[in-house]
């Protein structure tokens, strides 16, 4: 602890982004949980919970690149700032979903969170650099991976609990708090979030500027590798869908659907943490890449199989576990291996090709939810991780990052 407490002390703003980040991961958990409670009890159905998340993670992919050119292009902190205030205008709308005719409004109103998401993403991964020194690094983008983790942790097991206890619509009134929140975090951060660019240097248009990076990454086979690792995971994200019908199969409600989404949280917060060492020595990174999505297919297809609920929490913290290492082995070799003026493009790209798995995931199980008994999908989201981790890997074997990182 005593290095992750010096870091947060020692650098004003890598703290104000990373507890902005805190705060923004928090704030959607106290939306999608109790929206994926709610909508099933208005609807009858399981497939509004589905589109829900398709929206989510569907329309951040498409403005992903455009979002990424901003964010080279323009003031990284008033993008994000504009970003939050902006989902916050959207978030208050879920107050008026009441009945199985409103249930669209939560769609448009998570697709218009989506757009707003898009743009803070890429900004803030893009910024890490800039707020911490090289030698750093490291730590510092284990502990901006760990805000997911920890937030899906208290967001989702808070989020059930409130939704229990209270209502959806008291979740949808913290969320919007902690929006305001992170707004003033981000408005405080003082030093430049990007390297000054050069004035005599004409902005490239938004197309040119994607192609760009698009030419980057098609011609360095390890940012390429590296770009296309989240989407094993992205392609098994169906399992989400899932986690409140299963709950109501071994009959824990909406508390056990909050604890599936904090197991899944935690093992997200633990993982980055557990296997840190990792990222010092870079010739195992893309061997570790490998592991941890063939674990994360390989704990979903045990899920499938099991009666006894406790084992399933374990089973998918596992997961989870696999997933948070994989996304920060992942973001910290893109941060060493991308240049500034081009990194939040790339990190955009990365981000897109997740979420358009995601979201393909997501429909596809919006498609069979209704008829597939829970763990068939289970297993189906398992074994297409598996095996997309094995081509994976069989296509990047010869790959490795055995120099030394080279941020600029």
């Amino acid at each position: 602890m005593r290095p992750l407490l010096s870091l947060l002390f020692r650098y004003p703003d890598f703290r104000r982004l990373f507890v902005a980040e805190l705060v923004v991961f928090g704030s959607d958990w106290f939306v999608m949980v109790p929206l994926l409670v709610l909508l099933p009890e208005l609807t009858g159905s399981g497939t509004w919970g589905a589109f829900v998340l398709a929206a989510d993670t569907g329309i951040t992919a498409l403005v992903l690149p455009y979002a990424g050119t901003i964010a080279d292009r323009l003031d990284r902190k008033k993008v994000m700032v504009t970003a939050n205030l902006a989902c916050l205008g959207v978030l208050l709308l879920l107050l008026f979903v009441r009945s199985a005719g409103t249930a669209w409004l939560a769609i448009a109103v998570v697709g218009g969170v989506a757009v707003a998401k898009g743009f803070y993403s890429p900004a803030a991964s893009a910024s890490l650099p800039n707020v911490v020194p090289p030698e750093q690094l490291g730590l510092a983008t284990t502990l901006a991976g760990s805000a997911w983790g920890t937030m899906a942790v208290v967001g989702a097991s808070l989020g059930g609990i409130l939704t229990a206890v209270f209502s959806p619509y008291a979740c949808f009134w913290i969320a919007a708090a902690a929006l305001v929140g992170a707004a003033l975090l981000g408005s405080r951060i003082r030093g430049p979030l990007q390297v000054p660019r050069d004035a005599a240097e004409p902005p490239a248009r938004a197309f040119a500027a994607i192609g760009e990076a698009l030419r980057y990454i098609g011609g360095r086979p390890t940012v390429r590798a590296l770009v296309t690792v989240k989407s094993a995971v992205g392609l098994g994200n169906g399992v989400l869908t899932v986690f409140p019908l299963l709950a109501a199969v071994y009959g824990v409600g909406p508390i056990g659907a909050g604890l599936l989404f904090a197991l899944r949280g935690l093992g997200a917060l633990v993982g980055p943490f557990a296997l840190r060492p990792l990222l010092t020595r870079r010739a195992l990174l893309f061997p570790g890449l490998a592991l941890s999505m063939s674990t994360y297919g390989l704990a979903y297809l045990g899920v499938s199989v099991l009666t006894w609920f406790p084992l399933v929490l374990v089973l998918v913290f596992l997961a989870h576990f696999a997933a948070g290492s994989n996304w920060t082995m992942s973001n910290y070799a893109l941060q060493t291996e991308v240049p500034d003026r081009l990194r939040g493009r790339v990190f955009a790209t990365d981000l897109m090709l997740a979420t358009l798995s995601i979201s393909i995931s997501q429909l596809g199980v919006a498609a069979a939810v209704d008829t597939l008994d829970a763990r068939v999908i289970l297993a189906g989201c398992g074994a297409v991780t598996l095996l997309y981790a094995v081509g994976w890997w069989l296509a990047t074997r010869r790959l490795s990052l055995t120099s030394a990182p080279a941020v600029s």
